[in-house]
């Protein structure tokens, strides 16, 4: 699901009828087997969203300050989910800029935070249908062909770096800068 969100749009209806649309150019896979994966330790109050039906958002908070937002890809019970990590501006970007404390368009929605905090996302959000359409849902856009998709390891992540479940337009001036996550090294009994 994640390489086929490529080109997809991110529409998002704020107050005052305004529209904000943003195009998908980079996301992340996550699946409950995975231990990168909030899903990974089971169901919780926190991530009970991941674990379907498919097509809701899934809200979370991070580092103490920042909101980052996935879809829900998995069947019942499944913990998988998507992440949504760049996007290129399209409609409402002085809207966006206002949000970011930046009017440079490429700062407006390349990386999860950036993204999430340019189109007013935020935990009340969670588990809000994004294919029924409500304040936010993802339209159909133009698919990015798969000769032009760049696939690669996942990033700020410390464990299951090895899958290359990052998915990418190549070329896109959107896409973060995030780099790839290192292996943390796993500690025997006594190690300090």
């Amino acid at each position: 699901m994640a390489p086929d969100l490529l080109g997809r749009l991110l529409v998002r209806r704020v107050d005052g009828g305004e529209t904000l649309v943003a195009r998908i150019v980079e996301t992340e896979a996550y699946q409950q087997d995975d231990p990168a994966s909030h899903s990974f330790r089971g169901s919780t109050a926190r991530n009970e969203v991941m674990f379907g039906p498919a097509g809701f958002l899934y809200v979370y908070f991070t580092y103490g300050m920042h909101f980052c937002m996935n879809v829900v890809t998995g069947r019942n019970g499944e913990g998988s989910a998507v992440l949504f990590r760049a996007a290129e501006p399209l409609d409402g970007l002085e809207t966006m800029a206002a949000r970011r404390g930046t009017e440079e368009p490429r700062l407006l929605c390349s990386g999860p935070a950036r993204l999430t905090e340019a189109l007013g996302v935020s935990r009340d959000m969670n588990g809000e249908d994004l294919v029924a359409g409500g304040n936010l849902w993802i339209a159909p856009g133009r698919r990015v062909p798969p000769g032009r998709v760049t696939v690669g390891p996942r990033v700020g992540i410390s464990v299951g770096v090895d899958a290359p479940w990052r998915f990418s337009e190549t070329e896109s001036p959107w896409v973060s800068r995030g780099r790839a996550g290192r292996p943390r090294r796993r500690r025997a009994a006594g190690d300090p």
